[in-house]
């Protein structure tokens, strides 16, 4: 259980939320909304220990299992089975017996038989820890998140962005925690993944806080909603399922809006006749009751709520350049022995659309990465071509130095551009006042989002290589995206599981990962998106 009381949480002097108390008992599935940079991922760090509050108090009671939305715990030269198995302190014993059971082949003798009782004892210990269920049950949870068998056997180094942040949700469900929160846990899972994780999180029985832009999520799984109103710093708790909330939410700004416009009406006559009477020595007193009626009158009712903020993107217009702005021939990856894909050749025109399909740890962030130069590939080569200017939007957020602000990542981003003008742009996406003076490493994901963004809109890039541009974003945030893909002039290169963003580019050519084949787009890839 999580209790907070008068929990008051702040960026910079800027107040997030102010005076929130709620509990979350086991049952409460609750859903966590609100726009992009409205402290969603502030107050779950909060809940989870990772943070603490400007005012009031958090209590837990119980094991708490949390999944940041950019995570990348875990020693990256452990196995990923190695990584879930841990948060049940059973990685330590796996790592035994598979050391035995390496030593039993053993050419020699007394080093074979040694092995053979050590692995007979940790036999024993895994048992009495019940470690072949749990052992059982964590590949099943791996298995559902589509996490191959044989990656599970793999160091956490040599996997993709998202396939770590798969062994991370599989970690976290597989922990047995009694409430667990969970910040975008469907970035990066395909449909199957996602459908079976609805499941999941709907028969869970304990305490749950799921923050999500998936609509579809949190209509199946959620019983309670806390909207974080940005524009009023408070936490408005609905004590029922999705849909409810949003006929509900619909009725609340119906009433304020004519309990508001009523208040007004009546406010109004008061003033007009109180003006009237003002001149009347006599009624003075009178006139002032009247105006002091109209104030209270004023006071007492809510008012319609402000809309939230939404950041305005257009991608930028695009340098002069040559016909092929950019080219890859040859490309391929391997980790060890792993080979990811091999030989891919693209050819990238002046406005040319192309979208990267492939399974998840088929090479598609890589492949993003070697084209905009900051990843070498083990052979062949990318070219650039007459004028090429990209612009690169990294899916883990890697474009953004994390030990600089918001403003000095602007800045390298546009050094041409004054500070006034900087600022200007900053503002447009949200970032005022000390937001500027955050460091990237602070922001949340939809933050971290917004600033990519914005160092994109300066670039005048005429090369857009987008990885997942649209995670982590609220539905208007989303909408901002595919509208400016709509109108961009330059060329597009884009890996993304989002239909609605395959749509708005309207691809001209498909590339297929692990083997490289190059199509033209036709419907019948739009299967794949949401499965790649």
């Amino acid at each position: 259980m999580i209790v907070a009381s008068g929990v008051e949480l702040r960026a910079g002097s800027r107040v997030l939320i102010e005076d929130a108390t709620f509990r979350v008992a086991p049952g409460d599935r609750v859903g966590l909304v609100g726009r992009n940079g409205a402290g969603k991922t502030t107050l779950t760090k909060v809940l989870a220990g990772e943070g603490q509050p400007a005012a009031g108090s958090v209590t837990t009671s119980g094991d708490v299992g949390y999944l940041p939305q950019d995570s990348k715990a875990g020693d990256p030269t452990v196995t990923a089975r190695e990584r879930i198995l841990s948060v049940r302190g059973l990685d330590t014993i796996v790592k035994e017996r598979t050391l035995a059971e390496k030593r039993m082949a053993a050419a020699d003798d007394a080093i074979r038989e040694r092995a053979m009782r050590a692995y007979a004892r940790i036999d024993d210990e895994f048992t009495a820890a019940g470690g072949y269920a749990a052992e059982a049950e964590a590949n099943s949870i791996a298995a559902a998140l589509n996490i191959e068998a044989h990656r599970l056997d793999q160091p956490l180094g040599t996997l993709s962005g998202g396939q770590r942040r798969r062994v991370e949700l599989a970690r976290i469900l597989f922990s047995g925690s009694e409430t667990l929160m969970l910040d975008e846990p469907t970035n990066h899972l395909d449909a199957d993944s996602i459908a079976w994780l609805r499941d999941h999180l709907k028969n869970y029985r304990g305490g749950l806080i799921i923050i999500s832009h998936d609509v579809d999520l949190l209509d199946v799984v959620v019983n309670r909603v806390f909207h974080l109103d940005a524009n009023r710093a408070e936490l408005d708790i609905y004590n029922v399922g999705w849909q409810p909330y949003l006929k509900q939410r619909e009725t609340d700004e119906r009433r304020r809006k004519r309990e508001l416009a009523n208040a007004q009406k009546k406010a109004s006559a008061l003033l007009e006749q109180a003006d009237k009477m003002r001149a009347k020595a006599t009624k003075a007193v009178a006139a002032q009751q009247m105006i002091r009626r109209a104030e209270r009158l004023l006071s007492g009712v809510e008012g319609e709520r402000a809309h939230d903020k939404v950041a305005k993107l257009r991608f930028p217009e695009p340098a002069p350049c040559g016909k092929t702005p950019l080219r890859a021939t040859g490309l391929s990856r391997s980790y060890g022995s792993q080979e990811i894909f091999t030989d891919v050749d693209l050819a990238i025109d002046r406005g040319s659309r192309v979208v990267v399909l492939g399974l998840n740890g088929a090479g598609k962030t890589t492949l993003l990465k070697m084209l905009a130069g900051v990843d070498d590939p083990d052979t062949g080569q990318v070219e650039p071509g007459h004028g090429l200017k990209i612009g690169y939007y990294a899916q883990e957020h890697e474009n953004l130095d994390g030990d600089r602000t918001v403003l000095q990542n602007m800045k390298s981003a546009a050094p041409d551009l004054g500070e006034t003008e900087v600022r200007k742009v900053l503002g447009s996406f949200l970032f005022s006042g000390d937001d500027v003076d955050k460091l990237a490493r602070v922001l949340s994901g939809g933050e971290k989002t917004r600033l990519s963004l914005a160092t994109l809109v300066v670039s005048s890039a005429n090369v857009l290589l987008l990885d997942e541009p649209t995670n982590n974003l609220d539905p208007a945030s989303r909408a901002e995206i595919l509208g400016a893909l709509g109108t961009y002039k330059g060329a597009v290169v884009m890996v993304t599981h989002d239909e609605g963003a395959v749509d708005a580019l309207e691809p001209e050519r498909i590339l297929l990962l692990p083997d490289g084949v190059e199509d033209l787009w036709g419907p019948d890839y739009k299967d794949l998106i949401s499965l790649a």
